[in-house]
């Protein structure tokens, strides 16, 4: 009976420990604090040298926990990167996640055995242990900053942070070995790397075709789906672990096959998977907050200090500009990049390896680890909203956000049906006739009755409308269902937008600003003239088409001798431009633009007459 009542009582401290993490968000929500270090704190406050007198040693466990509940996050993170939207980032975030963790890695391994006093086997592995950055802890910063960054840089931190972790797993376990073996990395550890990684990805491509081909397959009873994925996420990582292969590779790479494929109830499973990755957060923090010692910590300050300094302001930013230089991308990019490389939960988990393996001089890397991620989520976690606004990261005009429900639709993995607020400062509420084609209404509520789509007719303020939207589509609505800001009001009563006429000397720079687009590399610093004689030669016409962006073209006018005198910037739809929320110029430029546009409507009917 003592043993029910002692098991009992652990439940009811575990869950104590987890609702206190959960209402602790609120507190780091409102002050900007770093959520991680929020359940690392509750964690140490709950342990032996809190008032909490938890003793927990036991490593082990921490390392089968973390080792699950890291696979479901990292599984989630690829699930939510649609490589359509992300293509241009793909490259420097691949080049930061693995060349950027082994550079990082030597510079700190080079740094620790030449000032720190460590072998040279030791200050690789406590580089490998603390090389990769925390995804949930920058974006959780950015968000309550109320933060939203440039695309290109936006997306390459967030691929970096949820690809980054499986290197520094690869480089972190085989040093371990080596560190016991009491041998040399060399020739042999390279073709280990690579063998491993070639596996993992095998297995991660395998595991998330079979996810989807049962996901689309099975009839399985609902709210199992969900559970059906989160099984074999565990059965991947698990299976390719036992093999010897990147575990965690091979579950971020299932989750980018399944998130990039039409599956049914994604929806649900999107939605399950959201909370699942908070508990394994909250879980994991907090057993990893349990299992430090704070009075050890003072012990190691004065190395860990050191070695947290050097990788701020040497290591990480060094990486950076090895990896994005070449890339094309500018100086301020690269520093804000490398300032937002906060050490998080994986740095701390990757600690408790070489005490599992019995490494010697097991508790410097724990210990230093830990100190090193307290130091970065204090002084990087802080600074990351003033960082970017500094470095002009940060969109001045972020567009909001707007609450959007998902429905699975039986039967279709190519659509779903979403549900929208119409608020009054919309687009949609501002111009429902201009809604792309592919949108289709199907229920709308209004004024407490609910109506179909012939019965409500066109969209209003104050509705809640439902759609029905191809599934590849559905993240561009949220949009044009936000608020927008005052200026971009004004302008989507008095303008149609779609077309417009730009000059030949402008700078295609200020046309990607404006609309917040990335533009080919080769065509960067040239103007819309420029652009198109690179392009097209003395085979220029009146006609010729210049892609910008998937949603955008320029088009040559009127074009005298091979000369461009007149071109205007078609968008897909108009819907794409209501997503991204420009950027609006001066009055006195919207008044001219408007002016251009009255113009050409009044011309409308007369195809010869070319575009003032």
């Amino acid at each position: 009976m003592h043993q029910i009542a002692v098991a009992n009582l652990v439940l009811a401290l575990g869950a104590t420990l987890i609702l206190l993490g959960i209402l602790s968000s609120l507190l780091a929500s409102r002050f900007g604090t770093p959520l991680l270090l929020v359940f690392l704190v509750v964690g140490m406050l709950a342990g032996v040298d809190g008032p909490g007198g938890i003793e927990f040693s036991n490593y082990r466990l921490t390392y089968l926990i973390g080792s699950c509940a890291l696979a479901i996050i990292l599984f989630d993170g690829g699930l939510r990167t649609r490589l359509a939207e992300t293509r241009e980032a793909l490259a420097p975030s691949l080049a930061l996640a693995t060349v950027g963790v082994a550079v990082t890695a030597l510079l700190i391994g080079v740094f620790s055995y030449l000032v720190m006093g460590y072998t040279l086997i030791e200050g690789l592995l406590l580089g490998s242990i603390i090389a990769s950055t925390d995804a949930a802890a920058v974006f959780f910063l950015l968000k309550t900053g109320g933060l939203q960054l440039k695309p290109r840089i936006g997306s390459t931190l967030e691929i970096e942070s949820g690809s980054n972790d499986p290197v520094a797993v690869f480089l972190t376990i085989v040093l371990t070995e080596l560190a016991v073996a009491h041998s040399s990395p060399g020739f042999g550890t390279l073709t280990e790397l690579s063998r491993q990684a070639l596996l993992g990805a095998a297995m991660g491509i395998a595991g998330g075709s079979v996810a989807t081909l049962a996901l689309n397959r099975l009839t399985l009873p609902g709210g199992l789906h969900p559970l059906f994925v989160i099984a074999l996420t565990v059965s991947v990582f698990g299976a390719t672990s036992y093999f010897d292969g990147s575990g965690f590779l091979a579950v971020y790479v299932a989750g980018l096959v399944v998130g990039n494929s039409s599956v049914r109830a994604y929806p649900a499973i999107s939605k399950f998977l959201e909370s699942a990755t908070w508990l394994c957060q909250i879980v994991m923090f907090l057993m990893l907050g349990l299992l430090v010692t704070p009075s050890n910590l003072i012990e190691y300050a004065p190395e860990g200090l050191t070695i947290a300094l050097f990788l701020m302001l040497i290591g990480r930013p060094a990486a950076v500009w090895i990896c994005l230089k070449p890339l094309g991308f500018t100086p301020p990019e690269i520093n804000f990049a490398s300032w937002v490389g906060l050490r998080g939960a994986v740095s701390i988990f990757l600690a408790t390896v070489p005490t599992l393996a019995g490494a010697p001089n097991a508790p410097m890397y724990f210990n230093v680890a830990f100190f090193v991620v307290l130091i970065s989520l204090l002084v990087q976690g802080w600074t990351i909203a003033p960082a970017a606004r500094f470095f002009g990261m940060a969109l001045k005009r972020p567009a909001a956000s707007a609450r959007r429900v998902e429905i699975d639709l039986p039967g279709q993995t190519d659509n779903e049906m979403v549900g929208y607020p119409v608020r009054p400062d919309s687009y949609a509420a501002l111009r429902p006739a201009s809604l792309p084609a592919w949108l289709k209404p199907v229920i709308v509520v209004r004024d407490g009755t609910v109506k179909n789509a012939a019965e409500a007719g066109q969209i209003k303020a104050g509705d809640y409308a439902y759609f029905i939207s191809p599934q590849d589509r559905v993240n561009r609505l949220d949009r044009l269902f936000a608020a927008l800001p005052a200026e971009a009001v004004t302008a989507a009563k008095r303008s149609a937008f779609g077309e417009f006429a730009v000059a030949p000397d402008a700078p295609l720079s200020d046309l990607a600003t404006f609309y917040e687009m990335q533009i080919p590399p080769k065509l960067a610093g040239l103007t819309v003239a420029e652009a198109f004689s690179v392009r097209y030669g003395n085979r220029l016409h009146t006609g010729s088409r210049l892609t910008l962006a998937n949603y955008a073209e320029l088009v040559a006018r009127v074009v005298e001798d091979g000369q461009l005198l007149k071109a205007s910037l078609r968008l897909e739809d108009v819907v794409d431009v209501s997503m991204r929320t420009p950027q609006l110029p001066p009055p006195s430029q919207i008044r001219r633009l408007y002016d251009r546009l009255h113009q050409r409507f009044r011309n409308k009917g007369k195809p010869n007459e070319p575009t003032k």
